[in-house]
């Protein structure tokens, strides 16, 4: 499957979250992002912590926008509301992002994150400012 990713490195952050890109249907404007959870990830209750729930679901809804503009328009989150719905335990994760919205100055994503039993884990919304992507500046 080919994807604006396909030339992109990932980040160091996409690294530690072992982030790799599934589906992308730019009509649609959805991404479907895998993740990987190891023992590094976990609270002192045994289940991952969730600023890095967090940070797979904002690694899920960034690349869906970039995605659907074909790498025209990026978004630096400036706020977000994530809600961890169940205690998530290591192991491989799925991130399924969309666009809701896409205005001149604000972008509006969605991101839901599943583990690897198809059960949701975490949700969140995110607003974003939206800036002109790497895309765009090669014209």
């Amino acid at each position: 499957m080919a994807s604006i990713f396909d030339d992109f490195p990932v980040p160091s952050s996409g690294k530690l979250l072992g982030w790799e890109v599934r589906a992308v249907d730019v009509a649609a404007k959805t991404i479907e992002i895998g993740f990987t959870a190891d023992d590094r990830f976990l609270n002192p209750a045994g289940t991952v912590q969730g600023g890095f729930l967090a940070a797979m679901l904002d690694d899920t809804q960034g690349p869906a926008l970039f995605s659907a503009t074909e790498g025209a328009v990026y978004a630096p989150t400036i706020d977000f509301h994530v809600v961890c719905l169940k205690p998530a335990l290591p192991g491989r994760f799925t991130g399924k992002g969309r666009v809701v919205n896409l205005g001149k100055t604000i972008a509006v994503t969605e991101a839901e994150l599943f583990d690897e039993g198809g059960n949701l884990v975490a949700r969140g919304t995110f607003t974003g400012r939206v800036m002109q992507g790497a895309m765009a500046r090669r014209d």
